[in-house]
């Protein structure tokens, strides 16, 4: 029996893997963020006391190659050799996979990318992350940062002389102008405020927008169009044949909808059908992902 895990700042999400390759979810536990021995009874705790191996889709940086995570929300396990520790710590074998990762690797193998050469999933919630998947395989890429593409100063809140009052937000990585900073669910709710003075959450605006609200449609059209603009890079560098989404924004499809016909508008390849759209697995594209690492990495336990 193999236990996968969806690991996040706030819960460990877990569940079984099955023969036909699904993850249901057995339960969830609160991520006990500052304390190891904690965390480590709490893997414990839901996998059980046998010496099978556990699959984790982590919300945070990992490095394959030197098993290092970046998980500033998870403090126990930030700059930490987290996959030869738990190893040690829990006695069996264990293999670690970015969540933006799993959850491309989910869609690609088995959900709106399946049967297609290149699957850049991205995650548009709290945060702004990603994974690439070509031919059914997992890009990780140097320090395991492919896909990563939230981070990085590369945005002019202005968009070349387009938009005016947004201002250069100071990113979670430590530098100013990065994707995550302005195009997550808190940009969408940085930017509300910039230009309307208006404090208010993601959802508060999106249900105005979908009201007609007039502030709130500018909002929108700004975030709508910063994002559109900071992934057709992506697109024209990639060529993917299909953008899955997850993260708390993926549930407004009307949302999608603009940043996919947006996105299509202004990339070199001509895209009849939706390139952007809600993934088959948003909503347990971690735990999927996890499953199908367990399956590439322990054979002989998943058979």
């Amino acid at each position: 029996m193999i236990t996968c895990f969806d690991i996040g700042g706030s819960f460990i999400r877990h569940g079984t893997l099955s023969e036909d390759g699904s993850v249901t979810e057995n339960g969830r536990v609160a991520t006990p963020g500052a304390d190891w021995d904690a965390f480590v009874s709490a893997i414990n705790s839901c996998a059980g006391s046998s010496s099978t191996p556990i699959s984790i889709s982590l919300a945070g940086a990992f490095d394959d190659r030197s098993g290092v995570a970046d998980v500033a929300n998870i403090p126990c396990l930030h700059k930490r050799p987290v996959l030869t520790d738990l190893e040690k710590a829990l006695g069996r074998p264990v293999v670690i996979t970015n969540d933006a990762n799993a959850f491309a690797l989910a869609e690609a193998v088995d959900g709106t990318g399946k049967g297609k050469s290149v699957v850049f999933g991205i995650i548009l919630g709290s945060g702004v992350g990603g994974g690439l998947v070509i031919d059914g395989k997992l890009v990780t890429g140097f320090g395991g940062i492919a896909g990563e593409w939230g981070h990085g100063p590369v945005l002019d809140p202005s968009a070349g002389g387009q938009l005016s009052g947004i201002g250069h937000y100071a990113c979670g990585c430590g530098q100013i102008g990065c994707i995550d900073a302005i195009c997550s669910a808190r940009g969408l709710e940085r930017i509300h405020q910039s230009l309307h003075g208006i404090t208010s959450s993601s959802e508060e605006i999106t249900q105005a927008w979908h009201q007609e609200d007039v502030k709130a449609s500018s909002t929108i059209e700004a975030y709508s169009t910063l994002l559109s603009r900071a992934l057709s890079v992506l697109v024209n560098t990639l060529g993917p044949d299909v953008i899955p989404v997850s993260g708390g924004l993926s549930n407004d499809i009307a949302l999608l909808d603009l940043i996919d016909r947006k996105t299509r508008q202004i990339v070199l390849a001509k895209y009849e059908q939706a390139l952007v759209l809600k993934g088959h697995f948003a909503e347990n594209g971690g735990l999927q992902g996890a499953g199908i690492v367990a399956r590439m990495s322990f054979r002989e336990w998943a058979a």
